[in-house]
């Protein structure tokens, strides 16, 4: 990976996040200078503020977001006004500046009633209120930022930096013999490092203009459930993946509903020259062989709690 002209000026919004901290390792092993701001450092919602901070980068990637999907049931104006305005705030800071703009979105968007992949252009349509804040934030980047702005939805986060399913089914076996996890949702789950990678990929493609805007689709390739993912996660681990034993979405009733589908298509990575990220069982096995996910594999199979 290589830097192109102007791309030392990149700005990370939500730099201590799970993807932010690993969207500013991959910059630092491609050599590319990056200004961290986190929560504490910029509201993306002061546009005074935003203003300030976007003014000398050539390329923003957006990190920031509320992530509380049953807490934006109850809170949706907050939920909006972080995923919403603080979007439309920096999409509005990027244009007078000149700047390109990568925002990170959701699966959420998407109704999730489909049987076949998502294509990046399919109608949109929230099931919950979480992904309405997501779809107004998608909504301002393409009407502020038509030609210089970049959605990339992801889905099925995990990483080493926060909390997520992979570690909480590794934490999980060093404290129960079995588990119930449900078979009935779809979907690709994506390893935060390959993402942020891809992210820094398309900024420099985008930097060089051989990317062009609008929405794309940051899921690893190939699909499974929350069942296949926890059976594969202990499979890798050297644990019994029969301890996982298959539910429904019934079993676990939650404030927000959940899409039961959930499986993106890839198609327009072609049109910025990348390939499709890597199938979903190649980046869990590279996951589980980093320090955290290692750490929690043996202290599952020595039945030891964290």
């Amino acid at each position: 990976m290589t830097a192109a002209t102007g791309a030392t000026r990149w700005l990370v919004t939500g730099a201590g996040g799970m993807l932010g901290q690993d969207v500013l390792a991959v910059l630092k092993d491609a050599g590319i200078e990056a200004v961290a701001l986190g929560r504490a450092d910029l509201d993306i919602t002061d546009a005074a503020a935003v203003r300030a901070a976007v003014e000398d980068a050539a390329m923003v990637v957006n990190c920031a977001a509320w992530t509380d999907v049953d807490g934006a049931e109850s809170a949706e104006e907050a939920a909006t006004a972080v995923n919403g305005t603080g979007v439309r705030v920096l999409a509005a800071a990027c244009a007078a500046a000149g700047a390109r703009l990568l925002h990170v979105s959701t699966d959420y968007v998407l109704p999730g009633d489909a049987s076949e992949p998502y294509r990046e252009d399919a109608a949109t349509g929230p099931v919950n209120a979480y992904g309405r804040s997501k779809l107004a934030g998608e909504q301002a980047v393409a009407e502020l930022l038509p030609q210089d702005g970049y959605v990339v939805r992801t889905a099925w986060l995990y990483g080493e930096h926060g909390a997520n399913f992979v570690a909480t089914m590794l934490k999980l076996a060093a404290q129960r013999d079995t588990l119930d996890v449900v078979d009935d949702q779809h979907g690709q789950p994506t390893w935060s490092y390959a993402l942020a990678g891809r992210l820094v990929e398309l900024g420099l493609a985008a930097l060089d203009g051989r990317a062009p805007g609008g929405v794309y689709h940051g899921t690893a390739s190939g699909r499974t459930t929350w069942l296949g993912l926890a059976r594969e996660t202990y499979r890798l681990s050297g644990l019994d993946p029969e301890r996982i034993r298959p539910t429904t979405s019934e079993a676990f009733v939650r404030p927000a509903a959940r899409p039961a589908f959930s499986v993106l298509g890839h198609g327009r990575w072609a049109e910025a020259g990348l390939a499709p990220l890597a199938d979903w069982r190649e980046q869990l096995a590279e996951a589980l062989g980093t320090t955290v996910f290692s750490a929690l594999a043996v202290q599952a199979r020595d039945g030891r709690a964290e």
